[in-house]
């Protein structure tokens, strides 16, 4: 059988613009506050925390396209454009009419897709004269990017990594040390909000909302210092959309357009920087312009352990477990609200991003909910069949893949399949070793 090229990638497909879904929305997001005043929050208050032009992009609902600078370009060039994959192993292997692709971010030297957005962060930090960032980190794959990116600009490094996270991925916390970061399991006893947390619940296993909390208060306490995130918010989202722009050519190239786009989630970058793109042109479609056609079924594929998408609450609420970040409106199980010790650490935050909690009330994309177990079987199969050992996370995408696609089996559709693997396992063996062992369980919030 003849087969078209599995791997797709040219010299020319790197964007020289993001993409700002905000500007185009139908009905625009609802303006992040001030806790204090319960005022929309501007860009000075933003840039308090923030670097000055990153809080510009938060707040930008005008421009569609924002030029990427010529030395973040540079940097991106390292690595990217990143493969397009047709997995016809993975295809063979469940007997499905459906033709899957997945676009692979963890080819990078990073190993995942976190390192687009902490080049142009640094790099704006540097910009402005920072000398020093500091951020939170789950299962270390932000942590490590951001080190990596810090190091390379000048800038000195201080992540906060949530604790149980850091003893079920100790390497993670060594990759940042070897980039010169230094490092600490959240809650601390380091910062104010971690000594409160502690005092609280003393054995606590730490979530990305405590690490949020320690490195704002670091970040605010520290001379030249700006905070930098890995997820959640819209500029990390926007300069993530490179992966999307990047895909939605290569499709081109394969002579293919996608039925389904899936990415996992767990504050929403990087699902918005494979499906915001491809989302576009549903919008150009609503507003009468000419657009590619068929409607997309776009999903967020969250753990069922934290479901904020499926079973989560639209209201205003704050980003961190100690309350210093604005009230976001956004899908949330509560900015308390404790999340199980999965082996997804990237997974386990209590809300959405502002633009994708938007996008969910209005009908452009679902969550799906994906039980730990049923993620690492996926992820298992997609190894067997296509030599890619995924990370935690990425296996909640590959798991929604494989429904999608066994889904196509009994209908007889022959849907084309989209996914973002974003990140490798090869640092996360010991939960592959619990998942083969049986050690591992599904767990169910009490909500």
């Amino acid at each position: 059988m003849t087969k078209q090229k599995r791997f797709l990638l040219a010299e020319d497909l790197l964007p020289r613009q993001w993409y700002n879904i905000a500007a185009e929305m139908p009905n625009k997001p609802l303006p992040p506050l001030n806790p204090a005043t319960k005022q929309p929050v501007t860009v000075d208050d933003l840039s308090h925390i923030f670097a000055s032009e990153c809080a510009k992009q938060e707040l930008d609902q005008t421009h569609a396209w924002i030029d990427i600078p010529e030395e973040v370009q540079e940097r991106y060039r390292f690595y990217r454009s990143t493969p397009l994959v047709r997995a016809y192993a993975l295809e063979q292997a469940l007997g499905t009419p459906a033709h899957i692709y997945f676009k692979n971010e963890s080819v990078n030297p990073l190993g995942s897709h976190k390192l687009n957005s902490a080049i142009p962060q640094c790099y704006y930090c540097r910009q402005e004269g920072t000398t020093n960032v500091t951020t939170e980190t789950g299962a270390g794959q932000w942590g490590a990017a951001l080190s990596y990116a810090a190091k390379s600009f000048g800038l000195e490094c201080a992540v906060y990594q949530v604790k149980i996270s850091m003893q079920q991925k100790p390497y993670r916390s060594s990759i940042m040390r070897t980039f010169g970061a230094t490092v600490e399991g959240s809650p601390s006893m380091s910062t104010r909000a971690g000594k409160d947390i502690i005092t609280r619940d003393p054995h606590h296993p730490g979530s990305l909302g405590t690490a949020i909390s320690e490195a704002i208060e670091l970040a605010t306490t520290t001379p030249n210092c700006k905070y930098t995130l890995g997820s959640v918010l819209n500029h990390v989202a926007l300069h993530q959309t490179v992966i999307g722009l990047e895909a939605e050519k290569q499709m081109e190239m394969a002579g293919e357009y996608p039925d389904v786009v899936i990415a996992c989630f767990g504050g929403g970058s990087n699902f918005g920087g494979l499906a915001f793109p491809f989302m576009r042109h549903q919008f150009q479609t609503l507003n009468g312009q000419c657009a590619k056609g068929k409607r997309i079924d776009f999903i967020a594929a969250e753990p069922a352990s934290c479901p904020k998408l499926t079973k989560g609450e639209f209201r205003y609420d704050f980003g961190d477990s100690a309350g210093y970040t604005p009230l976001l409106p956004m899908y949330t199980l509560g900015h308390d609200f404790k999340p199980a010790n999965i082996h997804a650490g990237g997974l386990r935050y209590h809300g959405a991003g502002v633009i994708v909690s938007q996008l969910l009330k209005d009908g452009f994309m679902r969550g799906v909910d994906i039980p730990q177990l049923e993620s690492f079987e996926s992820g298992l199969l997609f190894a067997r069949t296509e030599g890619i050992i995924p990370a935690p996370e990425s296996c909640h995408a590959i798991a929604a893949a494989v429904r999608e696609a066994e889904a196509c089996k009994k209908t007889g559709e022959e849907k084309v399949i989209l996914f973002n693997l974003s990140g490798h396992g090869l640092i996360d063996m010991t939960a592959y070793d619990s998942f083969i062992n049986g050690d591992l369980i599904n767990y169910t919030p009490n909500l």
